[in-house]
């Protein structure tokens, strides 16, 4: 393994049920991580110790169940894997540096899915990849300088977990006819979403 490996996962969101941390508890345990855990009414975090390193998971309480949100750095190798499956697996949200021999490639992944990625050597920035429409450079240098664009990104969050929040209400009243509606609504802030933060 490269000793100068390391990963930063920015802005994590991933939502879970209690049954959902337990059984991540006992995956982890089987992968040979020594770890405890503690909880109080507003959080449930699970510390996972990586050689010297002790990695905190911080699981917020909502009113559907739980929220792993924040940032986190993790050096091992084996855990980052973990991580990013479980990204994936709960079709969730983040920003992704990996940082590598002097390179960064950076994942924004909206709904468990790359929407952009970028490769930063030196002074010199590529987009790889990206998905969505294309702002032009004008118009990113001034949404990068205003507060509006700021407060659009954060009133959409707060919009999407709203609307996660009743599609999770509708998917246990078996709702149909509510869960498409909540999609169609998720669709949009998804897109919307990306074309503000990217």
């Amino acid at each position: 393994m490269n000793k100068s490996y390391e990963v930063e996962y920015c802005n994590l969101e991933l939502r879970f049920n209690r049954r959902h941390i337990q059984d991540l508890i006992k995956e982890l345990i089987q992968e040979g991580y020594s770890l405890y855990w503690s909880e109080n009414e507003t959080l449930f975090i699970i510390s996972v110790r990586t050689g010297r390193k002790l990695v905190k998971l911080r699981f917020i309480r909502t009113r559907s169940g739980y929220k792993m949100v924040g940032d986190y750095i993790i050096r091992d190798a084996k855990l980052a894997d973990w991580m990013e499956k479980l990204i994936e697996d709960t079709r969730g949200h983040a920003v992704v540096k990996r940082f590598k021999d002097r390179q960064i490639l950076i994942e924004n992944i909206l709904f468990g899915e790359v929407i952009r990625l970028v490769e930063i050597s030196g002074f010199q920035q590529r987009v790889l990849f990206q998905k969505g429409t294309y702002f032009t450079e004008q118009e990113m240098s001034k949404m990068f300088y205003s507060l509006e664009g700021d407060l659009r990104i954060q009133l959409r969050r707060i919009e999407v977990d709203e609307e996660l929040d009743k599609l999770y209400e509708a998917m246990e009243a078996n709702d149909t006819v509510e869960i498409e509606l909540c999609k169609e609504r998720l669709r949009e802030l998804s897109r919307e979403l990306m074309r503000l933060e990217w």
